[in-house]
């Protein structure tokens, strides 16, 4: 039985992604004043907000009206950028294309790809840098589930973090089969982020799981390794 998700999972790897047009995913968090959402499930549901646009008919139907925009940023350097929005921002915001990913205490909108140098002036205005969440210590994440481990020895911002997390949940994505990938929907993509022990780190980093090695552009040095996407079937994969 074919699967929505069987269309190819890696894009090929271009020679020079650098001298391919460049795009980047728009993610934006709702941060209202008086209510902001918590780190943990803001990381998580950014996560779940770019598993659930790879998913979507857009962009894996035949003539979906964002698989060309998709195909197009896959072919370059994958760049997500994550800005922050309330009031009326986050209303105008929500009028333009896209998906809104909803989690306990967080609203995570994701929107198609758009040239580096080409943002909707709904969005471009959005603050980008500063983006600071906090939270509780979070239970210990289920151990048959898939978890997004965060490097214990980095400091980044949650805007960072939230992009880093969206990078690990698509390198996972991209190794799954279509009967993977459609599980891992049917579960509305359960996932956890938590960060690794120091002791535990190292071993995460030389298992081959997918590896989210930052590009430097912002907050960290470039070759950073910043997540390791930890999904039960890539386990011993």
């Amino acid at each position: 039985m074919s699967s929505p998700f069987d269309a190819p999972s890696t894009p090929a790897e271009p020679v020079d992604r650098d001298s391919r047009e460049q795009y980047v995913l728009p993610l934006v968090v709702r941060l209202e004043r008086t209510d902001p959402p918590a780190r943990t499930d803001a990381l998580e549901t950014s996560a779940r907000a770019v598993l659930t646009l790879l998913a979507d008919p857009r962009v894996t139907g035949p003539e979906g009206e964002w698989a060309e925009r998709v195909a197009a940023w896959e072919d370059a350097r994958i760049r997500k950028v994550v800005r922050r929005a309330r009031g009326g921002e986050w209303r105008k915001a929500g009028e333009l294309p896209g998906i809104t990913v909803t989690g306990a205490t967080a609203e995570v909108r994701v929107f198609p790809p758009v040239p580096l140098d080409g943002w909707p002036k709904e969005l471009a205005k959005l603050q980008v840098s500063g983006t600071e969440l906090d939270d509780a210590e979070p239970p210990a994440a289920a151990p048959d589930g898939p978890v997004l481990w965060l490097n214990p020895e980095l400091e980044m911002s949650a805007g960072k973090t939230m992009a880093q997390t969206g990078h690990a949940a698509q390198l996972a994505w991209w190794r799954l089969d279509g009967a993977q990938r459609n599980e891992w929907a049917e579960s509305g993509f359960a996932l956890a982020v938590r960060t690794a022990s120091p002791e535990a780190w190292a071993g995460l980093t030389a298992s081959g799981l997918p590896l989210v090695r930052d590009a430097g552009f912002t907050e960290i040095a470039p070759g950073s390794c910043t997540v390791v996407a930890d999904h039960p079937a890539l386990r011993g994969a």
